[in-house]
């Protein structure tokens, strides 16, 4: 293991560039969430094309380009590949907005998946390289904030954008911005090199080699099918609940976009925020509470989850000319606690591996959360919603939203049963020898 790094600076400024680019990421990312209602009424397609254009497409190339991604960077350094894949992902947005047929709209969403396969895992091993552990949790929580920022942005800016001018340029604006962070990044920013990177040892390793070793670390595994189950919920509700609030609460683009993207955005990013500083303060007292927090915040939300999506009809109040639905107010709660299973589990990574293999755990962790997660919650709610109209009719959205919040209590499950496990593999044995302890002790 490396020493721990020395905090100046260097570092905030690096973690700060590092977290606006994960904000271009999710903009880009939820962008085409706001715009399918005239992506739909343009091309003429059904909710479960839409679903394929959000879900499996996106997250069957993001998963088939990330490892490689992580392998790349755990090799010649985090700050280039993530440089670089900003400046792609960026530019592959913008092309959404002149695409003259679903089909070629469906190929720039891949290519921008491709793309953002080389920003997530990189960062997040950066994010580890620059702070030792007492405040990774910490760091990493300033920059999983991008998720919940990016989203509100990009529904709160794109719905404003495709309001005033259309879905086409809400694309262009929205991706632009992208190009010149990741030139920032590349031109500014100077990366730590951790001890053990890119190593001769690290180097002969094959990938299946390294493959094995990490799936043979019990909480690990646990920790993976977690966050892929909860990432099925948490991108089913972020890409179909702009429709929900405009198909059953009666909401235009401009409003749906607003209370989901800003008010919703800003509950869960100071949700994260919180998370990363409860996480920090008590795993200092016990590491298995590395995982614990992640399970506490999801068992919250899941009745917050559903009360959102199964109280009646009726507006509560106003905010800035915008109608807010009585139902708003458990999301808000909803919002806060849903992302707690995100940082503590990106931040376990750096405590069960060694610097040469932090980028391609998170790699993988974030496969399974892009292929399960991303992959089937747009397509499995979009169906869901196609089948039950035929037998409810227009509130069949609502009912399909629901049924996803039930899968949030199967990741409890895991991360509970990872805590004990993650507490002993982490206690007294060096990141670089846990797969080996792991199969004494498992």
């Amino acid at each position: 293991m490396s020493s721990s790094p020395q905090v100046t600076w260097r570092s905030h400024y690096a973690l700060c560039v590092l977290a606006v680019i994960y904000v271009c990421n999710y903009i880009d990312r939820y962008l085409v969430s706001i715009l399918i209602e005239p992506i739909k009424l343009e091309f003429g397609v059904s909710d479960t094309a839409i679903g394929l254009l959000t879900g499996v497409a996106f997250a069957l190339f993001y998963t088939v380009s990330g490892l490689p991604m992580g392998r790349l960077a755990d090799r010649i350094g985090r700050k280039p590949v993530v440089a670089l894949s900003c400046i792609a992902w960026s530019l592959m947005t913008m092309l959404c907005g002149v695409a003259t047929s679903f089909g070629m709209l469906l190929a720039f969403r891949i290519l921008v998946a491709v793309g953002e396969a080389g920003g997530s895992a990189p960062s997040v091993a950066m994010v580890s390289d620059l702070y030792p552990a007492r405040l990774r949790s910490r760091a990493l929580s300033i920059f999983m904030m991008g998720p919940p920022i990016g989203i509100a942005l990009g529904l709160g800016a794109g719905g404003w954008v495709a309001e005033h001018y259309g879905w086409r340029s809400a694309f262009i604006v929205i991706g632009a911005p992208g190009i010149l962070i990741g030139l920032l990044l590349a031109f500014t920013v100077r990366a730590p090199r951790p001890a053990g990177l890119a190593s001769p040892q690290a180097r002969q390793e094959s990938f299946m080699m390294t493959l094995r070793s990490m799936l043979g670390v019990s909480s690990y595994r646990l920790i993976l099918v977690a966050g892929s189950l909860a990432a099925v919920a948490g991108n089913a509700i972020g890409t179909w609940n702009p429709s929900f609030l405009i198909r059953s609460h009666g909401l235009g683009i401009q409003e749906a976009g607003f209370l989901i993207g800003i008010v919703g955005g800003l509950c869960a990013a100071i949700g994260t925020l919180t998370c990363g500083f409860v996480t920090d303060r008590l795993a200092a007292r016990d590491s298995g509470w590395q995982v614990g927090v992640a399970a506490l915040g999801t068992l919250i939300s899941v009745p917050l989850g559903l009360l959102f999506f199964l109280w009646p009809n009726g507006v509560a109040f106003h905010i800035a000319g915008n109608s807010v639905p009585t139902a708003f107010l458990f999301y808000m709660g909803f919002a806060f606690f849903a992302t707690w299973w995100a940082t503590p589990c990106f931040g376990a990574m750096s405590g069960l591996f060694p610097p040469a293999k932090v980028a391609q755990a998170t790699a993988l962790f974030l496969m399974g959360v892009t292929l399960v997660g991303v992959g089937l919650g747009p397509l499995v709610v979009g169906g869901l919603s196609d089948i039950f109209r035929a037998m409810i009719g227009d509130q069949a959205l609502r009912y399909a939203m629901a049924s996803t919040i039930a899968l949030l209590l199967v990741p409890v499950i895991c991360l509970s049963l990872a805590v004990p496990r993650y507490r002993r593999q982490t206690l007294d044995t060096p990141a670089d020898h846990t797969a080996k302890a792991d199969a004494v002790t498992a």
